[in-house]
């Protein structure tokens, strides 16, 4: 994948496919994975259509898409622009830590999933629909945390 599928995406340009970061601790084997999609630092990000993207995240996760973002959107958090990382709602505070997690500060704040897709513009909805194309996007921490973020694609 190279870097302009992912910009074109964040543009909201790619509204029929979805993006998902894997954390490398998340699947079995990441170099595999990583022909499909970018190779990062730690783990690899897939810009893929739609429904076989659902379908790939839920084999990686073991969770259903849709099911993961309903979750998710019940709590909001920072979800970084390049869609790799973020903050954790129930990590901030603590130095870091969610309370009930004993892993080692490092660790904490550790995003190993993200789920997104973008939504077309849409001025009778209003709000931030009517500004642009949306990015919404869900992930989850290593404490267990699912959340979301969305906003207007390519203003981030």
């Amino acid at each position: 994948m190279t870097e302009s599928k992912r910009e074109a995406f964040l543009a909201g340009e790619r509204l029929d496919e979805v993006a998902i970061y894997l954390a490398d601790s998340v699947v079995d084997d990441p170099a595999t994975l990583a022909e499909y999609g970018e190779r990062l630092e730690d783990g690899v990000l897939l810009i893929v259509p739609g429904e076989s993207g659902r379908n790939a995240f839920s084999k990686a996760t073991g969770k259903d898409a849709m099911a993961f973002a309903k979750e998710a959107m019940g709590e909001e958090g920072e979800i970084d622009a390049d869609l790799t990382g973020g903050s954790c709602p129930a990590c901030e505070g603590d130095e870091g830590q969610h309370a009930s997690d004993e892993r080692a500060e490092s660790e904490s704040n550790e995003i190993r999933v993200v789920f997104a897709f973008a939504e077309e513009r849409n001025e009778e909805v209003g709000g931030i629909y009517a500004q642009g194309d949306v990015i919404h996007a869900y992930a989850q921490c290593v404490c267990g945390t699912a959340f979301s973020q969305r906003w207007v694609a390519g203003e981030r």
